[in-house]
């Protein structure tokens, strides 16, 4: 029988794996997945154990493939061979990365997971610690969205003896960015015209990305016109031509502008806008004392308060016009060094106070807003925007007016009449009392001296009684007026009584009634006319009306 003894089957197999050490990088093959790892054949007796956790990926540990193990030990206690992939991936990348370390060079690196402090990357087949704050000049919002992106990294740690590499993602962008730059530099001259792409927008102007650089595009540079914030030239994102204007290489600065692309504007602008020529533009803004109006890409006008409206009283542009509003205009003038248009929005209408006199009459009945009010009346603006004045002692037939914010507010709508119109002084006096038949001429009408009517005790005083007549008409009947006789006066009279009264005489001046009771009142029309009767109103006192206690105060207030 043909065969080996076991003594020289060991020796054969001693043979065959004689010329490995420990210490030594070997080839091996996967030969079976496990659940917690792959066989792997060294050409030994026994066959390797390998975790996955040897494994960057794995996904890479498939049957059939060809690995570098590190041989630690040929047996451990249960006669298996001691291997690790990690520990010979990083002795064969070693003279590599310490070659890229040295030469300060950029390695590209695959992000594997994130572990505390930052994350674990493949750096040649090798782990690597990149820390959080070594990723981006930028906080990063979703670090679990960077897990499987290929970066490039500058090793900045090496220790071989604790199998330890540091790098950064910060000292790659840099490098790469420095590149960038003497390469741009390199190539840009002032007064190119390049492309770029508006990564941020600032208060005062917009970065543009010219292919891995920014360069700033100031908003003084955007437009010919004056802009309040770069967004309303440029937007995120959006590609443009902008022209090279400075190139600072010490700083690496580079400024770009739009403008500089389009024609000025305002070359022969004379010609397009002569004083007089009727304009439409679009608000687009409105400041405290005017409004600017767009008339064409980047040109505008200006309107003052003072030319929006022929009405004097309007203060606030903003009750005029609204941003967004296309209005009508005409050019007032053109200062072409200044550039600026001076428009007038009024001057498209008639100056309402040429036609006052077709419009309105002496007489004539409108609705008014009251706009301002005053102690001595109330501001008004007619239909047409004419500002005209209601004096206090127009408001009543039937009382005195203090102050004109007692009985009106500021933008209530009133009928009044007009009772003069002064277009010289661009005037016009109104009258809310007008509207009305004046009710004490009334009176005297019906009611001529020495005929009857009717009156109701209205409130009865120590010298006198006051009366209701017709048409809410109060007046005050002295105690030598009345019938009844005695010295106090409410045990004769009652509050509503009905009195038969006669008329003495009318004080047209002082819009008086001298009233009577019938009883009396003939009698003493009726005195034989030797003495020439005098309004009698004008020996009434306030002592007569209020009685003696009342004008004793008002002596001690006076004294």
């Amino acid at each position: 029988m043909n065969g080996h003894s076991d003594g020289e089957l060991n020796k054969l197999l001693e043979e065959s794996y004689v010329a490995h050490q420990e210490g030594d990088i070997v080839k091996a093959t996967i030969v079976k997945r496990t659940k917690n790892g792959v066989l792997v054949n060294l050409g030994l007796k026994a066959e390797g154990f390998l975790p996955f956790e040897e494994f960057s990926n794995p996904e890479d540990a498939v049957e059939g493939r060809e690995i570098y193990v590190f041989l630690e030990a040929f047996e451990n206690r249960e006669g298996f061979p001691v291997i690790s992939k990690k520990k010979a991936d990083f002795q064969l990348a070693w003279d590599k990365i310490k070659r890229i370390y040295e030469n300060g060079e950029i390695a590209e690196a695959t992000i594997r997971k994130k572990i505390k402090g930052g994350f674990t990357v493949d750096l040649l087949g090798v782990d690597a610690f990149l820390p959080s704050s070594q990723i981006d000049f930028k906080p990063q919002t979703n670090p679990d969205a960077l897990i499987g992106q290929k970066i490039g990294v500058k090793i900045v740690k090496i220790n071989m003896l604790r199998k330890n590499i540091v790098v950064s993602r910060k000292l790659a962008i840099e490098a790469e960015q420095e590149e960038i730059k003497k390469r741009i530099f390199s190539k840009l001259k002032v007064g190119d015209i390049i492309e770029g792409t508006v990564r941020n927008i600032a208060d005062y102007g917009a970065f543009i990305d010219i292919g891995g650089i920014d360069a700033l595009l100031h908003i003084s540079d955007m437009s010919w016109t004056k802009l309040t914030h770069p967004s309303e030239a440029v937007k995120l994102n959006e590609k443009l031509k902008v022209k090279v204007l400075s190139l600072d290489k010490a700083s690496a600065r580079i400024s770009v502008g739009l403008k500089q692309l389009m024609p000025h504007p305002w070359e022969a602008i004379e010609k397009r806008y002569q004083p007089g020529t009727k304009v439409k533009g679009r608000v687009v803004n409105i400041v405290e004392y005017g409004a600017f109006i767009e008339l064409e890409k980047d040109i505008q006008g200006f309107v003052h308060i003072s030319d929006m409206t022929w009405s004097k009283d309007i203060k606030d542009p903003n009750a005029l016009v609204k941003i967004g509003d296309v209005v009508e205009a005409v050019v007032l003038s053109v200062d072409r060094d200044e550039r600026k248009i001076y428009l007038g929005m009024k001057q498209t209408q008639p100056d309402p106070w040429s036609v006052v006199d077709e419009k309105y009459q002496i007489g004539q009945k409108v609705t008014v807003k009251i706009t301002n009010l005053k102690d001595f009346g109330a501001f008004v603006t007619l239909p047409d925007g004419l500002e005209g004045l209601i004096h206090v002692n127009d408001f009543f037939w039937d009382r005195k007016v203090k102050k004109a914010s007692d009985y009106f507010k500021k933008g209530q709508k009133v009928e009044a009449v007009i009772r003069s119109i002064d277009r010289k002084n661009r005037k016009i006096s109104l009258s809310i009392k007008h509207l009305h038949e004046d009710p004490f001429i009334k009176l005297m009408e019906k009611y001529p001296e020495n005929s009857e009517l009717t009156g109701k005790v209205s409130d009865i005083l120590p010298k006198g009684l006051r009366v209701m007549l017709e048409g809410n008409f109060e007046e005050f009947i002295p105690a030598r007026y009345l019938e009844r006789k005695g010295k106090n006066l409410k045990d004769l009279y009652k509050i509503d009584e009905e009195l038969e009264l006669i008329v003495k005489k009318y004080n047209t001046k002082l819009r008086r009634i001298v009233l009577a009771e019938k009883g009396l009142g003939r009698p003493a029309i009726r005195r034989k006319e030797k003495e020439e009767i005098k309004p009698a109103v004008d020996k009434i006192t306030i002592g007569d009306i209020l009685g003696d206690k009342t004008k004793e105060i008002i002596k001690k207030e006076k004294e």
